[in-house]
């Protein structure tokens, strides 16, 4: 990675009227290069398969806790390490890029919440706990080396597949979760990879960011990206003992017209950050699934 300062042609961006614009407080941009969307999407998700599985109040806070303290540090370590290219690039929306905090203030924030991940995790149980560190693990080999790889979709498949025994093993007895269950959070995760890489797949191409999304190419890739979530949701759908329910055959032909739409639809719908939003949708839809899968993912069916 090279050499960076904190000074440069972008760190003090001018208003129209020539004078230097009021830069957010430090906090702000230090938050913001948390990746606070992604990190806040996965960890409400965590509470919502918390209480799925019937963690009561205490245990999924610790449990929603360790996820966002990892979240956070997974975060402002891909923005650290990303540093050099996204000033080259010019990403202006990027705090370090933009020079409204300092790299060595990332850093410490991304070795402190990880060390903060650390005791919150074991404090589900050694064995929840160790399972929670080795998605982090996995996520932060993604940030340092597989993100370049063709296996870059690798650590969202094992850091996704295991995040329902992380929960499910904090539960008195240590349960691991059902085999479909995991199946479908790995499915879901390994398509919001290809999907994620989408509307900055020109730059990262440009920057020599060559993990399997960016060697696919745009339209191969949002055909992966729909085609992964689908399989989740048919998964979340079938995967439940007892007949599937109306709601859950509604929501899984609505993904299917996503998916469809994704995949068949005119080429003009590869262009622009349109496929990105039809994915995201796929992936709200699984989350709905999820929900009305909670039924089956009760104590006494683990």
């Amino acid at each position: 990675m090279p050499a960076t300062t904190d000074e440069g042609p972008h760190a003090h961006p001018a208003t129209p009227a020539g004078f230097p614009a009021a830069e957010p407080p430090v906090l702000v941009s230090l938050l913001k290069a948390s990746h606070p969307l992604p990190a806040a999407a996965v960890t409400v998700l965590t509470a919502l398969l918390a209480a799925a599985v019937g963690l009561g109040p205490g245990a999924g806070a610790k449990a929603v806790a360790a996820v966002a303290a990892g979240q956070l540090s997974i975060g402002w370590c891909n923005d650290r390490l990303d540093v050099g290219r996204d000033r080259a690039a010019g990403r202006r929306d990027k705090p370090l890029a933009a020079g409204t905090v300092r790299p060595a203030a990332v850093g410490t924030a991304a070795c402190a919440a990880l060390l903060a991940c650390v005791p919150l995790s074991l404090a589900c149980g050694v064995l929840a706990g160790g399972v929670h560190l080795g998605c982090v693990a996995a996520a932060w080999s993604y940030n340092l080396w597989l993100k370049h790889t063709i296996a870059s979709w690798l650590p969202y498949a094992v850091a996704f597949g295991l995040l329902p025994a992380f929960l499910t093993l904090a539960l008195p007895g240590n349960p691991w979760p059902p085999l479909w269950l995991s199946a479908a959070a790995a499915l879901l995760a390994t398509g919001a990879h290809f999907a994620n890489v989408l509307p900055d797949i020109e730059g990262d191409l440009a920057s020599g960011v060559l993990g399997l999304p960016q060697r696919l190419g745009r339209r191969r890739s949002i055909a992966a990206a729909a085609l992964l979530a689908f399989a989740s949701c048919a998964v979340l759908t079938v995967g439940p003992t007892g007949p599937v329910t109306v709601g859950g055959g509604l929501l899984l032909a609505a993904t299917l017209a996503l998916c469809l739409l994704a995949v068949a639809g005119p080429p003009a719908l590869a262009r622009g950050r349109l496929p990105f939003v039809v994915v995201l949708a796929m992936a709200g839809v699984d989350a709905a699934l999820l929900v009305l899968a909670g039924r089956a993912l009760a104590p006494g069916h683990l």
